[in-house]
């Protein structure tokens, strides 16, 4: 509790609300890491429930307690893997080839699940894509050294870093940048009065509308995340730009879907027309992609006064990394928990040297991000209530991993032991615990999908979900217009 009082008290909302917020105890026993991944779960999902809460109150005076069970929010941390359509568990998360290999020196880490960087990566090891195997890449990699290959990767706009230590990272001068930078940062960008206040809203965030032009992964679960509270959240894509479908299903559930070619002239406008009438403007492209098609915080500030823009970024705002691109398993390497994670298990198994660099078992730094990024966008809401203006919400996950470091690591034995609680298996039938979790959805076309609940009990505005909702289960099932 004590770790939500902190973010909360930082985001400016008052402190006798927080007496509402009910976390279940011995939240680290949910999850097999030496990180404290259930206390991070419960408390990212607590806090967006409860600022969605605190909105509602300041619009309503309707006041509600909110409930998190440790063990539910580590499973929703993970619920792309669970999901259901017609049936069927969503394909492959991973491409064939992402992941950490040995190189002359020690590992690195290459992340190919978008075509476009599976062949840059292919290209600079001069594997012909037809004959990528992980043995191939392995062989090619065998004669490069870690930070060369990571440095000729980002030379090129390809996703790859080389394995460090804690020791290593703090070191590095992107680390020395993010000293001190808190996991949530929200800044007053404009002026604008303050917003209007009505009852009748039957949940938070009812009213309120939402552009999301974010992608896998902590991007769009902030979207879900508002969608849930009663968000009409639009989910915005590019015809141009591959997707994800086995991550876009889970993460678009709630959300309406439509695709603009920023680089046509009536898509461009049809963007700003919406952003014009907009409450909230997210994205998570590469750092200015958007700023430089007129879509930065300054100019919609300008365009909408009284939004809140949300913008996710792998690395940061500050420092030599800030435009580079990246995602939660590359963020994870290069800072330091896949050795950390290795050295507590390798203790726990008593092995005198580290086994292989050990992922954390969900990629917790986007799900903690997304669910954080909501709760700043909540908080901003709230302040448009209190005191207007206009305002940024920045979220990084290098922030949010700095931010979970500094919260420390479990004893090896209760990390791994008989306490701790391993993930259900990715099969059919689904694990009995991950069934009592879920909740059938459906399409306007008819499909059916299965997912797991959200993890925040409100007890007066239960989240939109299941056959209260919907799960378009396309990017493109929805025109470009508010409801």
């Amino acid at each position: 509790m004590a770790t939500a009082r902190s973010l909360w008290l930082a985001s400016g909302l008052p402190v006798q609300f927080l007496s509402r917020l009910h976390l279940s105890s011995h939240p680290d026993s949910a999850i097999n890491s030496s990180f404290k991944l259930g206390s991070i779960a419960q408390t990212a999902i607590g806090l967006s429930g409860l600022s969605a809460a605190q909105f509602h109150l300041l619009r309503t005076g309707v006041d509600q307690e909110v409930t998190v069970d440790a063990r539910h929010a580590a499973l929703e941390f993970h619920s792309e893997a669970w999901h259901t359509v017609d049936g069927s568990l969503p394909g492959p998360i991973w491409d064939e080839i992402a992941g950490i290999y040995r190189t002359q020196d020690g590992h690195v880490r290459i992340h190919t699940n978008f075509p476009h960087h599976r062949l840059g990566i292919l290209s600079i090891l001069k594997i012909p894509d037809a004959e990528a195997t992980r043995a191939r890449v392995q062989s090619a990699l065998d004669t490069w050294n870690a930070i060369e290959f990571e440095t000729e990767a980002a030379a090129k706009g390809m996703c790859a870093t080389a394995l460090r230590s804690y020791t290593e990272w703090s070191l590095h001068p992107h680390a020395k940048a993010l000293e001190g930078v808190p996991p949530v940062q929200i800044l007053k960008i404009g002026d604008a009065p303050k917003r209007k206040i009505s009852g009748g809203f039957a949940r938070p965030l009812e009213g309120i509308r939402v552009c999301d032009l974010s992608r896998v992964l902590a991007g769009p679960v902030a979207g879900r995340t508002l969608a849930a509270h009663g968000a009409d959240v639009l989910l915005i894509t590019s015809p141009r730009l591959p997707n994800q479908p086995s991550l876009d299903v889970d993460t678009s559930r709630g959300k309406r879907t439509t695709k603009l070619d920023l680089t046509e002239s009536a898509d461009h406008e049809k963007l700003k027309q919406l952003a014009a009438t907009a409450d909230v403007f997210l994205q998570a492209y590469r750092p200015g992609g958007l700023q430089a098609k007129g879509f930065g915080p300054q100019e919609l500030a300008a365009l909408r006064p009284g939004i809140v823009t949300a913008n996710l970024t792998a690395w940061g705002w500050q420092g030599p990394w800030k435009d580079r691109r990246g995602f939660d398993s590359l963020v994870q390497t290069a800072t330091g928990f896949n050795v950390a994670e290795a050295a507590a298990f390798a203790e726990f198994a008593g092995e005198k040297e580290l086994l292989q660099p050990r992922p954390l078992p969900m990629q917790a730094l986007d799900h903690a991000a997304g669910y954080l990024l909501a709760f700043g966008i909540n908080a901003a809401l709230c302040k448009t209530v209190t005191e207007g203006g206009s305002w940024e919400v920045r979220v990084s996950l290098a922030a949010v991993g700095q931010w979970i470091r500094s919260l420390g690591q479990l004893s090896p034995e209760d990390a791994f032991g008989p306490a701790a609680k391993p993930f259900p298996s990715r099969v059919l039938p689904l694990d009995p615990e991950i069934v009592a979790l879920s909740l059938p959805w459906e399409s306007d076309s008819g499909r059916k999908m299965t997912a797991l609940r959200h993890a925040a009990i409100l007890s007066r505005t239960p989240v939109r979900e299941g056959e209260e909702s919907q799960a378009p289960m396309a990017l493109d099932a929805h025109p470009a217009e508010w409801l």
